[in-house]
């Protein structure tokens, strides 16, 4: 992986060993001064530690935290930040900015289907406006 040694210095992860997309999602909110999902769950690393961060809302805004199914098992998934919403094939997708997604940081659809929640910062936290 050409950005290995970069990652494990940014997010303290190998991105080779760990699957990276909640150690992304931790890092920007770490960056922005926000609560990681390790305030919430003991596992921080896993996708589905979001599900317990911040709080649950039923219509996605930009920046909200989207956490979906992943693989076969109930301990995968992917969490990324809510781009916007569209309809592909009849089927709605959202876009989402991640990291891991394709072993990149990028913008990338996935099925509403596979949605397990959607997250959004905690009411206790006031976010300043730059």
């Amino acid at each position: 992986e050409k950005d290995r040694a970069l990652i494990k210095d940014i997010m303290g992860v190998d991105p080779v060993t760990t699957e990276w997309c909640a150690a992304f999602v931790n890092m920007v909110l770490l960056e922005q001064d926000y609560p990681t999902s390790g305030r919430y769950n003991n596992y921080p690393l896993m996708a589905r530690s979001f599900l317990y961060w911040g709080d649950p809302v039923d219509e996605p805004k930009q920046g909200d935290i989207l956490v979906f199914e992943r693989g076969g098992s109930g301990w995968q998934g992917h969490v990324a930040f809510y781009v916007s919403t569209k309809v592909v094939n009849g089927q709605k997708v959202y876009s989402v900015l991640g990291g891991n997604q394709d072993n990149a940081v990028n913008i990338k659809e996935y099925p509403a289907s596979k949605l397990l929640g959607i997250r959004r910062l905690p009411s206790t936290i006031n976010p300043t406006i730059y």
